[in-house]
């Protein structure tokens, strides 16, 4: 899984120029809301750190029903990009002040120099990635607001590839004072494992050219799905035929799995319209595309903002292809995130990363009510003889964690990310058995959910309106809690039941 926008939601398009963010509609009320939003930083400038010499870029813009708005912006320094220095400014209606969501805690230091070279960081970020064939892909100097402080430093991506055939995107940052590695992340955001899905006879949107049908679906976007044929590059060859039937159900038919992908996307797409208003996954309409049959015996997949799609691997020894329901939710959701809040690929904030793709991928194949997958807390369960992981209590899987700890930031944020999903499991289905599962609580506590359609609000307007990039797990409180009070009221059910679930995997 893959997103190649860097620490903070900053756009790449300076190191890696297929990897661009969408531009942002110049229409006047979101321009009058960027100038607005920058008119309240500067007026409240000891709270949101902000000095002469920043400055800023419009992202996004969420518009409550009320009129108040959500204004997302890219901050810089002196021109530079400031890693983790994103932010959401809150406007209530007639301009008032609601405050901000941000990490940073610091300023940039003011007229810093670089005194290690732009080479030898270069040097520095191939060393510290373990992909083969590693290239030094792009370079940018920006501020990172990181873990230590505010500094200079080198974002260098570099390029390569994993044993499995992943390819790799390594963001390293080098402090451009010492030559040391500030921080580092993973570009391309993999799923673990593979295995067929098989949804039975289902629509699939195609168009017709030249005699022949085309999976090119233009009722969302324009979404295509393209057979890869073992290649690792391109696009590969657009599925088409003559009859407008794709694939028998069999992977003897290579079709079969196109299919899959191509009913996937239109489901993903289908439930964030339905459900949110989401109009695609960066909100503009335009679709993402799919790619199959990548590699060989690949056991895997992922998305990738560098060229807007998601791949899928046909698995190897005991795994079959990885074009199930919630993974294929699961990778899109990658890039609804990365269009957001744009959550790091580590550490905490990559725990919720994962999590948001699990959660999402969940609901997604909740909302497909396919009868031969039905609804369920489980991630990737139908990729081979056990599941992924278990929302209800992680921790079955062998390696992820149910409650929080200060080493949860250590693990693999595919395990980090069983915090997350225990919560949501708890803040929709509830502790205790149920058909779906067993869920503990880390305090012995008794939770009663709300249900999956009121749990899936709070945490996408949590996600859209109040996280930023290096949000942790208390901020995702913060975040959720706030949510919850716009949709539900600070006094209500769903906000009391947000706390509890919260507190019941120890983040207080």
């Amino acid at each position: 899984m893959r997103r190649t926008t860097v620490l903070g939601g900053l756009a790449t398009a300076a190191l890696l120029a297929a990897a661009a963010l969408p531009g942002v509609a110049a229409a006047a009320p979101a321009a009058d809301a960027f100038t607005r939003a920058v008119a309240q930083l500067k007026a409240h400038s000891g709270s949101t750190l902000v000095d002469d010499g920043q400055s800023f870029t419009l992202r996004d813009v969420v518009t409550d029903a009320d009129g108040a708005q959500h204004v997302r912006l890219h901050r810089y320094a002196d021109g530079l990009p400031v890693l983790g220095g994103d932010l959401v400014v809150h406007l209530g209606s007639g301009n008032s002040w609601r405050g901000t969501s941000q990490s940073m805690t610091a300023a940039p230091r003011r007229g810093a120099k670089a005194t290690v070279g732009r080479a030898a960081a270069g040097q520095v970020a191939l060393a510290a990635s373990t992909a083969t064939a590693r290239r030094v892909a792009g370079t940018q100097l920006v501020y990172d607001a990181g873990d230590t402080g505010t500094a200079l430093a080198y974002e260098v991506v570099v390029g390569g590839m994993y044993a499995d055939g992943t390819p790799s995107e390594l963001h390293v940052l080098v402090d451009a004072s010492t030559g040391a590695v500030r921080d580092s992340w993973e570009g391309v955001q993999r799923e673990g494992t593979g295995n067929t899905f098989h949804s039975g006879t289902v629509p699939l949107g195609t168009t017709a050219a030249g005699g022949t049908y085309q999976l090119n679906d233009g009722a969302r976007g324009g979404h295509k799905t393209y057979d890869l044929n073992g290649g690792t590059t391109g696009t590969g060859a657009l599925v088409s035929s003559a009859t407008n039937v794709f694939g028998d159900g069999t992977l003897a038919n290579r079709q079969t799995v196109a299919a899959d992908a191509h009913y996937g996307a239109a489901v993903t797409w289908d439930f964030y319209k339905n459900t949110f208003g989401r109009n695609g996954i960066r909100n503009d309409g335009v679709a993402a595309y799919s790619r199959v049959h990548y590699s060989s015996n690949y056991a895997n997949a992922f998305w990738s903002d560098s060229c807007f799609c998601m791949t899928y691997g046909d698995g190897g020894s005991g795994w079959y292809p990885l074009t199930s329901l919630d993974v294929a939710g699961h990778e899109m959701t990658h890039g609804v995130t990365s269009n957001t809040a744009g959550l790091v690929y580590r550490g905490e904030p990559g725990g919720l990363n994962e999590a948001t793709s699990d959660i999402f991928g969940t609901l997604v194949e909740f909302s497909a009510a396919n009868g031969n997958d039905p609804g369920d807390y489980l991630i990737g369960e139908k990729l081979r003889s056990t599941p992924l992981r278990y929302m209800d209590k992680p921790s079955r899987d062998g390696s992820s964690a149910d409650c929080w700890s200060s080493s949860l930031r250590f693990l693999d944020v595919h395990y980090s990310s069983g915090v997350a999903n225990h919560f949501f499991y708890l803040l929709a289905v509830g502790s205790g058995a149920s058909a779906y599962g067993n869920s503990p609580t880390c305090n012995g506590s008794t939770i009663t959910g709300i249900g999956n359609a009121k749990a899936g609000a709070i945490w996408y307007r949590a996600l859209t309106t109040y996280m930023t990039s290096r949000t942790n797990y208390a901020g995702a409180r913060t975040a959720t809690l706030s949510a919850a009070a716009d949709l539900y009221g600070s006094g209500s059910t769903e906000y009391q039941t947000v706390a509890a679930a919260w507190s019941a995997v120890n983040v207080n």
